[in-house]
């Protein structure tokens, strides 16, 4: 499913194979999750798209062929492909452990070709080994939902009370470490969105309500998956002093003007940029010591529009996950 222009639904298209280069995998894509971000590449929001482009970040497959120089991979073996796709290796961010901000960095389904295909090439030094038994759909929002939601859950220190803005795709994983480890979770939700509130609250969120009202308890920190600025200063008037507020996603309407009084008393305001393989190597070892349940939904790869304009309708429960005939 390939989009061509910003504004134009994805088109089915059938694409020569390219076998793997140097350092490369072929994968045979069993799932990949649809995220936000997906949305925001649609319409426009992000720049400098390489087009035509496949989207699809959160890819699950197995090893149909590798490159020349690759190890630690075998054929047939599951693996995972995330966000960030390539970094240079050489900037000062690079070799500070923060390939996540390289200038050079290129991302999947964003100027590589991801996982909204029944092929995809991805380069192995980027990739996750994954678990080879179970359900490739449930792992699939593992890859950007779950990494982007870990990282901005470590940049909340050790926030007792987590508020979170917005409880799709990341909130519910992440809710569901967070309350692993043992913090109370409050999730913030669309005003009058009963459903994804109950679904916050069977997951074992403390409170959900929605986000146009103050938490019953002031937070120690928050995070905002919702691309919503209107939502920096609600959480910062929820914070106490000196707690945290993250803004998790990669596209934020405009942070409305503010009074200083919300940000005074060492309140923080943080970005998440996309990932580091450190990321994901830490989540994943933490997943494996957790019974995380993924809910998604499940939709044909050639229904991938479908699945984008649940999304955007907030009809979603979870995640949505294309998956492979």
């Amino acid at each position: 499913m390939v989009l061509t222009a910003p504004g134009q639904a994805l088109v089915a298209t059938r694409l020569p194979l390219v076998q793997p280069g140097p350092g490369q995998l072929l994968l045979a894509v069993e799932a990949c999750g649809v995220c936000r971000t997906d949305l925001h590449l649609l319409d426009g929001e992000l720049p400098e798209p390489r087009l035509p482009i496949v989207p699809g970040h959160e890819v699950v497959g197995r090893v149909l062929a590798r490159g020349a120089g690759v190890a630690g991979f075998g054929d047939g073996q599951r693996v995972g492909v995330p966000w960030l796709g390539r970094s240079c290796g050489a900037c000062a961010y690079c070799r500070n452990g923060r390939e996540n901000l390289c200038d050079a960095a290129r991302f999947t389904g964003y100027q590589i070709d991801g996982g909204y295909a029944e092929r995809c090439i991805a380069d192995a030094a980027y990739c996750f080994p994954l678990p080879d038994a179970g359900d490739a759909a449930l792992l699939a929002p593992l890859l950007c939902a779950g990494l982007i939601g870990y990282r901005a859950l470590v940049m909340a220190g050790d926030a007792q009370r987590l508020g979170i803005y917005g409880f799709g795709a990341a909130a519910h994983i992440v809710a569901q470490v967070a309350l692993a480890q043992g913090r109370q979770v409050y999730a913030l939700t669309r005003a009058g969105d009963s459903k994804a509130q109950a679904f916050a609250r069977s997951l074992g969120a403390t409170w959900a309500g929605d986000s146009d009202r103050p938490p019953p308890q002031p937070l120690d920190a928050a995070l905002i998956f919702a691309p919503v600025g209107a939502l920096v200063p609600a959480a910062l008037a929820a914070t106490v002093k000196g707690g945290r507020v993250i803004c998790a996603g990669i596209h934020m309407s405009d942070i409305p003007a503010f009074p200083y009084a919300l940000l005074w008393g060492e309140r923080s305001l943080q970005s998440v940029a996309n990932l580091t393989r450190a990321d994901g190597a830490a989540f994943f070892a933490l997943v494996a010591s957790l019974s995380l349940h993924t809910e998604v939904e499940r939709y044909p790869l050639e229904q991938a529009n479908a699945a984008l304009a649940a999304l955007r309708a907030g009809q979603i429960t979870g995640a949505a996950v294309l998956v492979m005939a």
